[in-house]
């Protein structure tokens, strides 16, 4: 059994379709622009990342298509947009070692998980290649593989 990277408590969101669907390269850790809304929506666990991506551009990354749900408590002056884009907070040579890996060799950058750390949320996104369909099978194949065998020997 895999040991979970973050406490459950800290754990904002995670996006299980991203393992899904891609080979993720490499984990890299950023931090996000947010309004004050969206951090007690956060606190609130109200955020879905299942259909949003990290988009590159002027130098800067962008997270599109998170949905975070206004709480019912907002104010009436505020008119919230649940799936607004979000900037990203990450150093310059970061930055631009990824814009190289995703222009060039064709990698794309998709969400992982949403947590806090230090009072902070931070988004963790990875850079992954698209698997194709007979991969996702044989990962399928491989994982229940590992379960068959952890029972076998746990009998034995």
């Amino acid at each position: 059994m895999a040991k979970a990277k973050h406490k459950s408590d800290n754990t904002i969101a995670v996006n299980k379709k991203a393992r899904h669907d891609y080979f993720i390269e490499e984990k890299i850790e950023t931090g996000l622009v947010l309004e004050g809304w969206e951090v007690k929506s956060l606190r609130a666990k109200s955020v879905q990342l299942k259909e949003s991506y990290v988009l590159v551009k002027n130098m800067e990354a962008w997270l599109q298509g998170a949905h975070v749900s206004p709480l019912s408590s907002l104010s009436t002056h505020k008119t919230p947009n649940p799936t607004r884009t979000r900037k990203l907070l990450m150093h310059s040579r970061e930055l631009a070692r990824l814009i190289g890996a995703v222009e060039r060799k064709g990698y794309t950058l998709v969400p992982l998980s949403m947590y806090w750390k230090k009072g902070k949320a931070k988004l963790e996104i990875g850079l992954a290649k698209g698997k194709q369909k007979q991969d996702k099978r044989a990962s399928i194949k491989e994982r229940d593989w590992k379960r068959d065998k952890q029972r076998l020997l746990k009998h034995s």
